[in-house]
């Protein structure tokens, strides 16, 4: 009697390993997803810099484009005002989240063979995220 009594003690250790067993697969399980949406957000971001970076190049590629006397309206509040200038912004508001740009235009030196160093600053914030801020800096000269 001994002996059967013994042997119906240890009948619910097989589901006792099942149970640690699902236990693990759902740690593990959970790491993954943890690690996915992390891998998510980093790409996300990765995204919205080079973005940004293609933005303030394509606005570089237009001012320069546009030397003829223009320069300035792409500085401040007059870009809201000048069609090429407004067109980019609101592009940044599209592609962007949050987007903002500001445009900087300083006339280092006037005249026939004028020189501006241009900054542009994109500034954007993901959904619960510090916001982000992409600045760069040219020259522009006539040749």
């Amino acid at each position: 009697m001994k002996h059967m009594h013994s042997s119906g003690g240890q009948r619910g250790i097989a589901l006792i390993e099942a149970l640690v067993g699902i236990a693990i697969f759902s740690f593990g399980v959970l790491g993954l997803i943890g690690l996915q949406a992390s891998m998510t957000k980093s790409q996300s971001a990765a995204k919205y810099r080079a973005d940004a970076g293609n933005l303030a190049g394509e606005l570089m590629g237009v001012m320069w484009g546009d030397v003829g006397g223009n320069l300035v309206n792409y500085g401040g509040d007059s870009c809201k005002a000048y069609p090429r200038c407004a067109e980019w912004a609101s592009k940044v508001a599209r592609t962007l989240p949050l987007g903002t740009s500001r445009v900087a235009v300083n006339i280092v030196q006037p005249g026939p063979s004028w020189i501006a160093d241009v900054t542009v600053e994109l500034r954007w914030s993901q959904p619960g995220e510090s916001a982000n801020v992409y600045r760069t800096q040219t020259r522009v000269q006539p040749q």
